[in-house]
């Protein structure tokens, strides 16, 4: 009796161990029923771009039909990919498609900053290809893009530049236009972000950097962020200041949708990925299908 007791003691206690606030979206602790039919997957991707063919894969979301789709970017050199990020939003009835730029973690290539954004351009043609939306079940009239650190810049400036996108997602987000402008500074820094980049060596990095500023600057272009809803969500990581930059351009303009948050953690969010996957589900709700 005593051990019956024990085990019904146990077994509330987990329950409540479990039991999410009613204020966290379904899909952070809840798996979608399982479609036998159309199950949720995962598909290697070979993107072209710049004469190679980029590493990716791509999250799919289960049932049947088209699905709206994140292209969700990862940062410099990438340690952090954000993928129960990823995870989670497929839960919630996306799909989500990351990729390593060329030269990184594998992709053939050379890496470059000019190259990311290109990279990054590559990957929305992809995936607004007839046939490659019919093959992996992706709405190209609902692409969302979504970045972290570098991959906020690729995502805010392939923003800026295509109006097709429909908003933005920028996480901890680093304007490489404002890197330090010492070349000995920025040299080192590059210097500590090299892991598993090819071709290129941290002078090279700096030397396209101070070479492009002006062309690397998300605010040249920032206003046109306007057009659709942007989320921005900073951290303790003092890069804050560019993002509320980057914001302020973009309300300034009439119409703008613009969400924020700041969260006290670190630049990858370390001790608040909760928060990090509820803010950008929540966000998400509004392109759903009603």
């Amino acid at each position: 009796m005593l051990k019956l007791w024990v085990l019904e003691i146990v077994a509330r206690a987990a329950s409540a161990v479990v039991q999410p606030p009613s204020a966290l979206a379904p899909a952070i602790y809840t798996d979608p029923p399982h479609d036998s039919a159309h199950p949720a997957c995962m598909a290697v991707l070979h993107i072209p771009s710049g004469g190679v063919a980029i590493n990716g894969v791509a999250y799919l979301a289960e049932g049947a039909g088209s699905h709206p789709t994140v292209v969700l970017m990862h940062g410099l050199p990438g340690n952090e990919k954000n993928l129960d990020l990823a995870q989670a939003i497929r839960r919630a009835g996306w799909n989500v498609i990351t990729f390593n730029y060329r030269g990184s973690w594998g992709s053939p290539g050379q890496f470059s900053f000019a190259g990311t954004l290109k990279d990054a351009s590559a990957v929305m043609a992809f995936v607004r290809d007839p046939a490659n939306a019919r093959s992996y079940g992706i709405d190209p009239s609902r692409i969302v893009l979504a970045g972290h650190s570098m991959g906020a810049w690729d995502a805010a400036m392939t923003g800026e530049q295509d109006p097709g996108v429909v908003g933005t997602v920028l996480i901890s987000g680093v304007n490489t236009a404002e890197l330090p402008s010492e070349h000995s500074r920025l040299v080192l820094l590059l210097s500590k972000m090299m892991e598993t980049l090819a071709g290129v060596t941290p002078e090279e990095l700096a030397n396209e950097i101070e070479q492009h500023r002006q062309a690397f600057d998300w605010r040249l272009h920032a206003k046109a962020l306007a057009r659709k809803p942007l989320l921005v969500l900073t951290a303790d990581d003092r890069f804050g200041p560019a993002a509320d930059q980057l914001v302020g351009e973009v309300r300034s303009m009439h119409g703008a949708h613009v969400a924020t948050l700041h969260v006290a953690t670190d630049h990858s969010w370390s001790d608040a990925r909760i928060q990090l996957e509820n803010a950008v589900l929540e966000w998400l709700r509004q392109f759903q299908k009603q």
